[in-house]
């Protein structure tokens, strides 16, 4: 087994979360701006894809170096040890990004590391012409911060890790499945409580508290480009999903419910939680928020609300937030958790929020209004 340097890339405010889940797996990391650093064999990169909910991709870093010229970022990029990782008739294309460098041309960065990259294989596989490209993929990435040049490849796909492969369809502005992940895990809920989403829309949040509540890994439906490298044995990647087999609590009952007020997208929810293997487990009904009541105690509500933010929308998102306060108020024992861009959420819920946590949707700032409900009285140990 190898050693490599691996990059969990992930979403601004969702770093710490995906750093807990990499040293869950058994690896100790370094946090930064947009990604966690770690080390990993070859089972690293698969189980990483597989069981990571709340990261992006998992990229292979290959070298780092400051590059001031693009003589600089050729030399440097020809002198990384490619053929450990791309074959002869690797298929690797290029893309980049610049941030404050003196090499701010994207196009250019990537034409001079594909050429290095190609110099470096024809020089190790003994060939004077073009190379193929007719084999198994490999993205390369070429990203320059502050001069300083980061060099990877992709080892996730074409499809990022939000991409579990159980949405058959969705509404307009679908959560990302990963930060659906994130609100999930930033609650005290656990299999055992019951959970509501009332702004359940095509799903996503009810789908993955299901699969964190039978610790299903996130990407068990799905492939992964790194699956077709030669360097990795499909052994590596067997015993990763008998792993994830192993591990999964299929038997563990749920009590997950989602509503809507929108009739079309609890028939989408119905069709993607089928489509996830949950239609037995996951309920969903039409219904306004104002209207939900339950005998049941310590829950968790995780709800992601419209914001208001389009012209029109904004008095009938704020009379909403109104009658969800209200509505709430009653559930004394349950933690509720609202994401939202409403500056003016507290105020109109009419209670200040026990905690704030910064979120990104998409590019939008949100905050996490986080209620914690009474906790359930202590057992005497009776003798």
């Amino acid at each position: 087994m190898g050693k490599y340097q691996l990059i969990a890339t992930a979403a601004m405010g969702l770093e710490a979360l995906v750093a807990k889940e990499v040293r869950d797996l058994g690896y100790e990391c370094q946090v930064e701006n947009g990604k966690v650093v770690y080390e990993g064999d070859e089972s690293a990169i698969a189980r990483s894809n597989l069981w990571l909910r709340t990261a992006d991709r998992i990229r292979i870093k290959v070298g780092e170096f400051k590059a001031y010229s693009f003589d600089e970022l050729f030399e440097k990029t020809k002198a990384l040890p490619w053929e450990k990782y791309l074959p002869e008739n690797a298929e690797f294309p290029v893309s980049g990004k610049s941030v404050k460098s003196k090499l701010f041309s994207v196009s250019d960065c990537q034409a001079i590391v594909k050429k290095a990259v190609v110099d470096r294989l024809q020089h190790h596989y003994k060939r004077s012409g073009w190379l193929e490209e007719s084999g198994a993929l490999y993205r390369i990435e070429v990203s320059l911060l502050k001069d300083v040049a980061t060099i990877t490849i992709d080892a996730t796909g074409q499809q990022a890790l939000h991409k579990r492969g159980y949405r058959v369809d969705q509404g307009e502005a679908p959560l990302k499945e990963t930060l659906a992940a994130a609100l999930v895990m930033l609650t005290n809920w656990n299999p055992d409580k019951p959970f509501i989403d009332p702004f359940c829309g095509s799903g996503t949040i009810p789908i993955e508290a299901a699969l964190i509540g039978q610790n299903i890994a996130p990407g068990f439906n799905r492939d992964f480009v790194s699956e077709n490298w030669d360097w990795i044995p499909t052994t590596v990647w067997d015993e990763a999903r008998n792993e994830v087999e192993d591990l999964a609590k299929y038997d563990q009952l749920l009590d997950i419910t989602g509503t809507d007020i929108d009739h079309r997208m609890v028939k989408m929810a119905t069709e993607n939680a089928f489509e996830a293997g949950f239609a037995d487990l996951i309920k969903f009904k039409q219904m306004q928020v104002r209207d939900i009541t339950t005998p049941k105690e310590y829950g968790v509500i995780v709800g992601n609300p419209p914001y208001g933010e389009r012209l029109g929308e904004k008095s009938a998102v704020e009379q909403m937030y109104r009658e969800m306060g209200q509505a709430f108020a009653k559930l004394d024992t349950w933690s509720i958790y609202i994401l939202t861009s409403n500056e003016d959420f507290e105020k109109l819920y009419g209670k200040p929020a026990t905690k704030k946590r910064k979120l990104f949707n998409g590019f939008i700032k949100t905050d996490y209004y986080q209620y914690w409900g009474k906790r359930p009285p202590r057992r005497e140990n009776n003798e």
